[in-house]
């Protein structure tokens, strides 16, 4: 007899996306075929996998035109000069304390993994937020492609740098942009390396060619267009962290209870229709993450 054990955010195909979406299931499933069609090493990809957010999906013109990106831009309305960006050929690389420092290729990496779609909440320390279908593979998979050693505690994600981002050229912020996890926060079954969103292949101003995704942290953690993962036994710099270290910190947890210096987190604005709705801890994911930090009460956790 076979035993499903099921996991809280798993529900039946035929319940994943509300009456109220804008996408239905068939034009999920044939936004999919697209992504494999156009993405090389996807072929094998099993988009299956669906999760429960317990909302109605985010209109897909809106996450995609509502960014924070600021290597283009300190405006939310960066979507067009995204389109500029170059991101193939692409590159990853792995170094520090790993069992053999290297570089990928993009397509490469996709060979080895299995892509799968997950429906996440996503939420952004500004206090908007919104709900996204995300496709690519789990977090863990990378640090099986990786190899780090079993000294390293952290990993670090660098965003990679384009003649297209002219915010670059903004001499008051620290670039690259960088941020970081724990390596037991990378291996956690949520934690997320997108490829795409809503049945296609990722767009520049989201992240594309691939992205962080860890839902349960605040969008800043979620770094975009990854070029480089380096390993460490120590925390590693972190972007907002360096600029504003009085307001952003490694850990930056979602929880409604610990305001922002300068506004509050209890509540937060959905992208697209005009509700505000309760932020939840751990943005609604702790049955999955908060054992994570059981032993770290004593840190900056949630901001």
């Amino acid at each position: 007899m076979r035993i499903i054990r099921r996991r809280g955010w798993e529900i039946a195909e035929s319940q994943v996306t509300p009456e109220s979406a804008v996408l239905n299931r068939r034009s999920l499933l044939g936004g999919s075929a697209a992504l494999l069609a156009a993405a090389p090493g996807l072929a094998h990809a099993e988009p299956n996998a669906k999760y429960a957010p317990g909302r109605a999906l985010t209109e897909e013109k809106y996450a995609t035109t509502y960014n924070n990106y600021y290597e283009f831009s300190d405006s939310k309305n960066l979507w067009r000069q995204a389109q500029g960006m170059k991101t193939s050929p692409w590159t990853i690389e792995f170094a520090g304390m790993v069992k053999q420092p290297r570089k990928i290729a993009f397509e490469d990496l996709l060979k080895q993994v299995s892509v799968e779609e997950r429906i996440y909440r996503h939420r952004c320390v500004e206090a908007w937020a919104m709900t996204v279908p995300w496709t690519g593979f789990p977090m863990a998979e990378l640090l099986r492609i990786a190899e780090p050693l079993a000294s390293a505690k952290y990993l670090a994600f660098e965003t990679g740098q384009d003649k297209a981002m002219v915010g670059l050229n903004e001499p008051m912020y620290p670039w690259p942009f960088i941020d970081g996890l724990a390596i037991d926060e990378a291996a956690n079954e949520l934690a997320f390396i997108t490829t795409g969103m809503y049945g296609k292949p990722l767009p520049p101003q989201n992240g594309a060619p691939l992205r962080v995704t860890t839902p349960w942290k605040y969008g800043f953690k979620q770094v975009k267009a990854v070029v480089k993962v380096t390993f460490t036994e120590t925390q590693p710099r972190c972007f907002w962290h360096d600029i504003l270290p009085n307001e952003y910190g490694f850990w930056a947890n979602v929880n409604p209870a610990v305001s922002h210096p300068r506004w509050s987190q209890a509540d937060e604005r959905l992208l697209g229709v005009d509700e505000t709705v309760p932020t939840q801890i751990y943005n609604g994911y702790g049955d999955f993450v908060a054992s994570l930090y059981s032993n770290r009460k004593s840190e900056k956790l949630f901001m």
